[in-house]
């Protein structure tokens, strides 16, 4: 099968290996369509080290065509889509049966946008922060595939007033097509604020801006951390000044759900995928690529030209 490596130089080359076989648990995909998402910037810089060469990749759309020990071999030919630990950048891609999920009649393309974005945003409102309706959120990052979904799901729990946080004025315009009351840009946060508190803010920045955030919860308020895009730094907090105020500093980690609690990821990501189904949510995939254009994808993405979903086409 044609897939992709990144090699120790980081450096992508598409080479020719074995299709690989599904373990216990495990089933194959025939890979249509592969998700690019931020955890494949982290591992090309090195911040999940893996052994070298490698096939990336951790989202797939396609149809089943091998199942391991312990899955329905009915499955066999299922359009789905599937969060993998690596290698969905192939034509032949082997995920967890748990977290491939039956997409029914929705677009192999369609399907390929939903990946770990989708279940990310929806933990994120629905189970990790639990918007209730009338409470006003903030999201960081509002342009990206987290983000623009996170806003959606925000107003289908009642959110109140949604304003999100963009890195340029083209982000910022994107991103007004999802929902928001307001955008505003990453250099404005929080001075534009004035007093305006939040009683939910998600945070995949970190560094100043994690602090910044702490500063503008109301009480009660909760921010979820889920990502560093700006820096590893660790950021400390005060939790006295947080008890004083009920504030609540919490973090959320779908990688490590998927290890510890797949049932309930899978459950999340069939939640969103329902309602992407039902037209109540929109993936927006703004940037299809070829195999070939990995690299750039992928850079691209680091440095934050692109917004929405960017795919890539396997078959």
């Amino acid at each position: 099968m044609k897939a992709v490596l990144l090699d120790a130089e980081n450096h992508y080359r598409i080479t020719e290996l074995d299709e690989p076989a599904p373990g216990p648990g495990q089933v194959a995909i025939r890979v249509a369509y592969a998700g690019v998402q931020w955890g494949d910037t982290m591992v090309r810089d090195g911040h999940f080290p893996v052994p070298r060469p490698f096939v990336p990749g951790f989202e797939a759309s396609g149809h089943i065509v091998a199942v391991g020990d312990d899955v329905d071999p009915g499955r066999i030919g299922e359009p789905v889509t599937g969060l993998t630990t690596a290698g969905a950048f192939a034509e032949v891609a082997v995920a967890p049966a748990v977290l491939t999920l039956d997409i029914g009649d929705m677009p192999l393309r369609t399907a390929a946008g939903i990946g770990w974005g989708a279940p990310t945003a929806y933990d994120l409102i629905n189970t990790a922060s639990r918007v209730r309706p009338g409470e006003s959120v903030l999201v960081h990052a509002a342009a990206g595939s987290v983000g623009t979904l996170a806003a959606q799901f925000a107003r289908l729990v009642g959110a109140g007033r949604i304003v999100g946080v963009a890195g340029s004025t083209a982000r910022a315009d994107y991103a007004a097509q999802f929902g928001y009351d307001r955008i505003l840009l990453r250099e404005e946060f929080p001075a534009k604020l004035g007093d305006e508190k939040f009683d939910v803010i998600l945070d995949p920045v970190g560094g100043p801006t994690r602090h910044a955030g702490l500063d503008q919860l109301a009480a009660h308020g909760r921010l979820v951390a889920y990502g560093n895009l700006s820096t590893y730094e660790p950021v400390l907090a005060n939790t006295n000044d947080l008890l004083m105020q009920g504030k609540s500093l919490m973090t959320y980690n779908s990688n490590l759900l998927s290890q510890t609690h797949p049932e309930q990821l899978a459950d999340s990501a069939r939640r969103a995928l329902g309602l992407v189904a039902d037209g109540h949510v929109r993936v927006d995939i703004t940037a299809e690529y070829d195999l070939t254009d990995l690299a750039g994808a992928v850079q691209r993405l680091a440095d934050g030209s692109t917004h929405g979903k960017s795919i890539l086409r396997v078959s």
